[in-house]
């Protein structure tokens, strides 16, 4: 096996693939083709700035899974992967954005080689990182094969967090606190957002003395005012003013472990609709964290935060969280589980969220989350120690 230094222990990659391969056998699916680049790092460690071409990490019946990407990237691999060198595949340049050829195609070709070219291959359809161009060039060369669905085959074995996995997240929490004490520190009338983002990100990047940041998998959203009703807007080059309010949704990340954490400022004297608000999310949040717990419904979470907010005279309906763990852009999380009425799906130890019940009223917004671990016995624990509160700065 190569010299590579690896995030995880050798040992802690096979369970992995054991798990994979077993929920590979549960859905029939024979060959699995994974173009997530969170899946593709879960599973072998890689980790490179390449998810803009084709690339993915195949998983077959027996022996270690290949990783497949760009040639100049196979370097990359080499690098990062725990995979022995013949298990790394790749592609000549002229595969790269050329209408007369597709990398998928090639990768079709040498599942055939491979003599993986038959049976039932699963690929990640509903995937940001897949193309309907990538499965229609590897369809046309796979003639002999089924090629199915598989979308979240491999994100499913995700959700329940080893302690390694922890401990990255907990680092990315001891991050993100730092984050929002710059952002309290910074903000004031007259400075220009673009600079306390600049800080923000400075921050992100130095981590602690202990150990630096990685880049999150959103950029920073910070609206102001009215357009904090939006939850998605980002940034632009205008000073802060007294009299608004601003909600900074950033993430602190380590080994590309995302920690999300939600915090508002207010510049001035809030209104008392924001005010009363407040209350009632935090008395939400409060009721949410107690029901999360090991045997509970992610839906037991969203019921009792809805619940307690109509009792406050506040009507909020769709999801209210989502698991996250490593991931890169363009989202943080892991696509599987949601907190809202209709999910079902039973909390376990050790899997961790992004609780977010966020408030986009008609001229303000006001984000208060928590990034939280179910815990063995009890209420979920929190990852982030930070106040938890609407801060108003004069």
């Amino acid at each position: 096996m190569p010299d590579v230094e690896l995030p995880f222990s050798r040992h802690e990659y096979a369970v992995r693939l054991a798990r994979v391969r077993a929920a590979m056998e549960a859905a029939g699916v024979d060959v699995l083709v994974a173009a997530d680049p969170s899946n593709m790092s879960w599973l072998t460690g890689y980790d490179g700035w390449s998810f803009y071409t084709p690339q993915a990490v195949v998983v077959g019946p027996d022996g270690e899974p290949w990783w497949w990407g760009r040639r100049m990237d196979a370097n990359g691999a080499r690098r990062t992967v725990y995979l022995d060198e013949s298990r790394i595949l790749d592609y000549s340049d002229d595969h790269v954005m050329n209408p007369e050829r597709h990398a998928f195609g090639q990768l079709g070709g040498l599942l055939c080689d491979l003599g993986l070219g038959g049976g039932r291959v699963g690929v990640e359809l509903d995937n940001y990182y897949y193309s309907a161009a990538a499965h229609q060039h590897l369809v046309a060369a796979l003639p002999d094969a089924t090629v199915v669905d598989a979308t979240g085959l491999v994100n499913w074995q995700r959700g329940v967090k080893s302690e390694q996995e922890l401990v990255y997240m907990r680092r990315a929490a001891r991050i993100v606190e730092r984050m929002h004490d710059r952002v309290r520190e910074l903000i004031e009338p007259g400075v220009r957002k673009c600079d306390l983002v600049g800080a923000i990100y400075d921050t992100a990047m130095r981590g602690t003395d202990e150990f630096g940041g990685d880049y999150a998998a959103f950029v920073p959203m910070l609206p102001t005012g009215a357009d904090a009703s939006a939850p998605h807007l980002t940034w632009d080059d205008k000073p802060f003013e007294a009299g608004a309010g601003t909600f900074f949704e950033i993430a602190g990340a380590h080994r590309r472990y995302q920690l999300p954490l939600c915090r508002s400022v207010y510049l001035g004297s809030p209104p008392a609709a924001m005010i009363e608000a407040e209350k009632a999310l935090l008395e939400g949040l409060e009721a949410g964290l107690d029901a999360a717990r090991a045997g509970n419904r992610a839906c037991d979470v969203a019921n009792a935060l809805y619940g307690t907010m109509e009792r406050c005279g506040i009507h909020k309906e769709g999801r209210c969280g989502y698991p996250i763990g490593i991931s890169y852009p363009p989202d943080w999380g892991e696509r599987t589980i949601s907190f809202r009425p209709s999910d079902e799906s039973i909390l376990e130890p050790g899997m961790t969220f992004h609780f977010m019940p966020g408030l986009w009223m008609d001229d303000w917004g006001l984000e208060i989350t928590e990034s939280l671990v179910i815990r063995d016995d009890g209420p979920a624990e929190p990852l982030a120690d930070y106040p938890r509160e609407l801060f108003v700065k004069p």
